[in-house]
Parts: C-alpha cells; sequence; structure tokens
C-alpha cells in the first residue's frame, strides 16, 4: 500500500453547515418523549382481541361449512 493513497483518504473537510449530534444531544432527545405504558398495554389488548375475533369467524366458518356440506351429502 502507498502512504501516499492513505493520506488522501484520511483527510476530514470540515463543514461548519453539518451538525454532528453526539450521545450527549441524543440522550436529551430520548428523554423528552416518554411512553405511556397503559396505552401500550391498551392496544396489545384491543390487538389480541381483533385476532381473537378473526379466528373465532375463520372456525366457525370452516365449522358451518362442513356441517353444511355433511347436510347436503345425506
Amino acid at each position: 500500500m502507498n502512504n501516499v493513497d492513505l493520506s488522501k483518504i484520511s483527510k476530514v473537510i470540515e463543514d461548519p453547515n453539518i451538525k454532528i449530534e453526539t450521545s450527549k444531544n441524543l440522550n436529551s432527545n430520548v428523554l423528552k418523549q416518554r411512553v405511556n405504558v397503559d396505552i401500550l398495554k391498551q392496544r396489545l389488548l384491543k390487538q389480541k382481541k381483533k385476532d381473537r375475533f378473526k379466528r373465532t369467524i375463520i372456525l366457525s366458518t370452516v365449522v358451518v361449512s362442513l356441517g353444511a356440506l355433511t347436510m347436503l351429502t345425506y
């Protein structure tokens, strides 16, 4: 490898218009955003209820269709 190539790569251009977020800035942003656990639990329960309803509808449809096929065959 050539040392000249390494020196070209290692040059950093400093631009005053670019802001770099440090970990201190990121931590302050994270602390401002709080999450309400109760709302998340409600969303989870609502989603579980929807999934259970879908499963019930699908299962009942399968049972009714099998019953109808059984009745038609006799």
